[in-house]
Order: C-alpha cells, then structure tokens, then sequence
C-alpha cells in the first residue's frame, strides 16, 4: 500500500507552504506500510523559533484554504523548537535545526519512500546564507 493521491498532494501543498517560507530541506517520506495512523510525514526545518512559527502558520492557512484541511491535532506550538501538525492523511514536523539534528527523524524514515516534490517545494539547504547573513536565492534546494 501506498500513499494516496490525496495525502500526496497534501504534502505538496504543506511542502510548497513551507519552502515559500524560507523552510530548511524539506522533505517528505511515504510511511504507510509503516504506520496504520496516516500516509505520509514532511519534515522541515528552520534557524529560529520565529521561523518555525511563521513556517505552522503559512502550512496551516494553505492547507485550509487550497486543500480544504484543518489539523486534528497541534503540538509543540508554545515552545516554537519542534511543531507537529497531524492532518490524519499526512504529519508535518517543523523543527528547529537543532531538534532536527538531534532526534533524526530522516534516520528513522530512512527505509520509507521518500515523495518527489515539485522544484521549488524543497526549501533550502541549511547553511545557505550570504557572509552579511542574508539568504540566497529564493527558497530553492
């Protein structure tokens, strides 16, 4: 069994939301002949709790909107280090780069398949700032 086309799409959306945001390599992995409870993960991340919010709050207002979604269950938010939005048919991880780098959540899913997602859906690479600090480019991997 695989993801179906509406979870896959979701993803997209949830991906391209927050790539738009200046998220850190996003990605997506195929769960479902692992878990019973949804279809797929996106795991992304940002530089500060900030970011990570403004990354929840884009997700969940283009997932309301264009994919006709609301999340069934919000944790994490208070903190701003590591947001889990459960939609059901898929599961975003927003993270602090530290948290992302410390529980390795790509490690766990390693076995999964990983979702293609459209080119400018994939955020950037961490690490990718000018020498003043600004970010380069416009949210491409």
């Amino acid at each position: 069994m695989s993801a179906t086309d509406r979870a896959v799409g979701l993803v997209n959306i949830a991906a391209e939301a927050a790539a738009d945001k200046l998220a850190q390599e996003v990605v997506a992995y195929d769960v479902s002949d692992q878990l019973v409870i949804t279809d797929a993960f996106v795991l992304c991340s940002a530089p500060n709790d900030r970011q990570v919010r403004s990354i929840v709050e884009e997700v969940e207002d283009r997932l309301r909107d264009r994919g006709g979604v609301k999340p069934v269950r919000r944790e994490g938010e208070r903190d701003g280090r590591w947001v889990l939005l459960d939609y059901a048919e898929i599961v975003v991880h927003i993270q602090h780069e530290e948290e992302r780098g410390q529980y390795g959540l790509e490690r766990l899913w390693k076995d999964c398949p990983r979702i293609t997602l459209p080119e400018g859906a994939r955020g950037r690479e961490r690490g990718s700032e000018d020498v003043d600090g600004s970010a380069d480019g416009a949210g491409t991997a």
